[in-house]
């Protein structure tokens, strides 16, 4: 399984450098190839150590959505990025393969979810590549995201101190998720009207309100991922320094202030500083993840050999220290490496965009999710505070699996316009 991931990844950066698109094709084919083959070896290791004769009804479900994805996707959209089709289904089946080993019942709800995301999100893609008056609407964007954190802020349920959720007819949902694809939008559209100093400071201070009710739900990881897109967002689309540094320099201020401020973000500044200190208490989960990542070594425990089970929360923020406990560092670095093709695929979509506003859409959108992974497994790792984000398409999480498929779909949907316009150049 490391064998097949590591020549996934290989193939993940080759790709770049491959100018003939008969090549790109190929090494996407022989991606897929690592893909199926190791998902195959997992799910056996699985079934045969479990015996279910459910979880082979389970694998099978499995391959014919991946089937169904990659092939379907590509005959709707004849220019889709199929790097991006590959690589999200490569961090679904990591996924699948973790959570089906933490608990198969929460696997098969994940699953169920990503299938009804991956349909609904499937048009997305059709509509940017036509719809131009999205550019028309900035404030829709903006008042209807701010709503929801209001709304969330006030009568919210609360988790782990933060207060994440609604629930509706029974089921939950984490509009923070969603309001992040709305406010990258709302500050491409006002940032493509004007980069004049009013405009600026206009959507500085909604922006603001935005991570403001996000610090008062407590929900400090999205107002983190919040912030630091805006303020990427702001210094490309005005390449003004002085923004970059007193954005900077507040946001380090926010953060002392938050320490000072909330008991819960307190308790996990003080767990990153010393966990060992308060084993049993405070720092007890991310001495778990410690230990977790420490005993998987380079080629980890194996599927049932470790136990990611003691870490509070694995499936979901902890997840990565899972992988690295059974399936190895070199599986989990190169699940990292992954994420940052996905990204820098991100950038180099935005670099071709011409529209200002495409390109920041892009380049938003990229930034959000790249600071997601970092702050993800930068908590597991102890690098930084934990912040209570999950792993993009590998964690457990219904609103973070649709709304990262409406990212990627956004994304895909930019590339197919980029792609159909250089086709029509070398047409003329």
């Amino acid at each position: 399984m490391i064998l097949l991931i590591a020549i996934y990844t290989y193939y993940n950066f080759r790709f770049f450098s491959m100018k003939n698109e008969e090549d790109r094709n190929r090494a996407c084919q022989r991606q897929m190839v690592c893909m199926f083959m190791l998902h195959f070896l997992a799910n056996l290791v699985i079934i045969l150590h479990t015996g279910s004769e459910m979880l082979i009804l389970f694998y099978g479900v499995q391959v014919l959505f991946f089937l169904c994805y990659v092939f379907l996707y590509r005959f709707f959209y004849r220019n889709v990025s199929r790097i991006l089709v590959n690589n999200v289904c490569m961090l679904l089946c990591t996924g699948f393969i973790i959570l089906t080993r933490l608990n198969p019942e929460k696997a098969m709800r994940q699953f169920a979810i990503v299938v009804i995301s991956a349909v609904i999100t499937w048009i997305i893609p059709f509509i940017i590549d036509r719809v131009w008056q999205l550019v028309k609407i900035p404030w829709v964007y903006g008042s209807l995201g701010l709503l929801l954190l209001i709304v969330v802020c006030l009568v919210g349920n609360s988790s782990y101190g933060a207060q994440l959720s609604l629930t509706v007819k029974g089921i939950s949902v984490q509009p923070s998720e969603f309001v992040k694809i709305s406010f990258v939008f709302f500050v491409a559209t006002m940032f493509y009207r004007s980069t004049e100093f009013k405009n600026v400071a206009v959507t500085t201070v909604v922006a603001a309100l935005h991570v403001l009710t996000l610090v008062l739900s407590k929900d400090l990881g999205s107002a983190l991922i919040f912030f630091v897109t805006y303020l990427m967002m702001l210094f490309v689309a005005t390449s003004n320094w002085l923004y970059l540094g007193c954005g900077a320099a507040s946001g380090a201020a926010a953060a002392f202030a938050a320490e000072k401020l909330f008991s819960h973000v307190r308790r996990r500044v003080e767990a990153w500083r010393d966990p060992w200190s308060d084993i049993d208490d405070k720092g007890y989960q991310i001495a778990q993840s410690l230990f977790a990542v420490g005993t998987g070594g380079w080629f980890g425990m194996g599927l049932y050999g470790g136990m990611p089970e003691k870490i509070p929360v694995v499936d979901k923020d902890f997840v990565f220290a899972a992988i690295s406990e059974e399936l190895g560092a070199i599986y989990a670095i190169c699940i990292l490496l992954i994420c940052l093709g996905c990204f820098l695929q991100f950038m180099m979509i935005a670099m071709k965009m011409q529209a200002m506003f495409y390109k920041l859409i892009a380049f938003g959108l990229g930034t959000m999710y790249i600071t997601q992974v970092f702050l993800t497994v930068g908590g597991v790792l102890k690098f930084i505070p934990s912040t209570g984000v999950t792993l993009p398409f590998v964690s457990y999480g219904g609103s973070s699996i649709l709304s990262t498929f409406v990212l990627f779909n956004i994304i895909q949907g930019l590339y197919i316009l980029k792609r159909g316009e250089e086709e029509e150049d070398e047409e003329e």
